[in-house]
């Protein structure tokens, strides 16, 4: 990258008054934070791609022990909003995965309205095959009544 390209404007001038410019420096030591220039700051911003310092919607975080193993594990589960550009590779198991979640709404959803027709038929007293039930109203009465 050019460093021609980014120009300090008025704008500029005041990166570290940023949530995001003041999250990053929050983390080092005064006597650092006070050695940057603001043109400093600003490449550090592009550097760093303006990412934004959010708090996720769902943050664990934690360390176990193993036994046997001389280091303890990390494990980190973050879940929120995604911003990035998904690849080719993503698209294709987020479109498959939300083909599969429909297919099983879809059809849970048909059992249930089915079920629901089942118990509504057979609590009129409606049969459609003579001599013939499927045990589920007899079922639900004793589990009920």
């Amino acid at each position: 990258m050019n460093g021609e390209n980014i120009t300090l404007d008025k704008e500029n001038n005041d990166v570290k008054q940023e949530p995001s410019m003041q999250q990053f420096l929050s983390k080092m030591p005064l006597n650092i934070v006070d050695s940057f220039s603001d043109k400093q700051l600003l490449y550090l911003k592009v550097a760093l791609g303006s990412r934004k310092w959010i708090k996720h919607k769902v943050d664990v975080r934690g360390t176990f022990f193993i036994p046997f193993f001389s280091n303890r594990i990390y494990y980190v589960f973050l879940m929120g909003r995604n911003y990035r550009e998904l690849s080719r590779n993503e698209k294709a198991i987020s479109s498959l995965s939300l083909l599969i979640f429909t297919t099983m709404l879809v059809f849970v959803s048909i059992v249930l309205g089915l079920l629901a027709l089942y118990l509504v038929k057979s609590a009129l007293g409606i049969n459609l095959f003579q001599n013939f039930s499927l045990g589920i109203w007899d079922w639900f009465k004793e589990l009920w009544y």
